[in-house]
């Protein structure tokens, strides 16, 4: 049974920081790429930050400079570092889990991230 868990959101007033972490495990494949995404009411979800296996990163254009996504392979953990906070920030993140030799993307339950002051 594979298993995708967040933690780190919370209430943050703009222009903090706060760091996201997710930790995938269950399955018998190794991880390919790992994302964050986020998403707020009567929204789609949304594209955040994405790294490979091999630790190419991609980014919305919106949190260019300001987000850094990195992973811990030997732990199947990926975790999203966010600085300089924004309102717009505000939102329900969401962790995507994909592996090798499987075709299904495995998400996490999500966490709340809120930046008000």
């Amino acid at each position: 049974q594979v298993q995708v868990v967040e933690s780190g959101g919370g209430l943050v007033q703009p222009g903090g920081s706060l760091r996201l972490s997710c930790a995938a495990s269950g399955s018998i494949f190794s991880l390919n790429t790992m994302g964050w995404y986020r998403q707020t009411p009567g929204n789609q979800r949304e594209l955040v930050a994405v790294v490979t296996s091999r630790g190419t990163t991609n980014y919305a254009d919106a949190v260019k400079g300001r987000f850094t996504i990195s992973r811990a392979n030997a732990k199947n953990t990926v975790y999203l570092q966010m600085n300089s906070l924004k309102s717009e920030d505000t939102a329900v993140y969401y962790c995507k889990a994909d592996f090798f030799r499987s075709t299904r993307s495995y998400w996490g339950q999500g966490t709340q991230v809120t930046v008000s002051s």
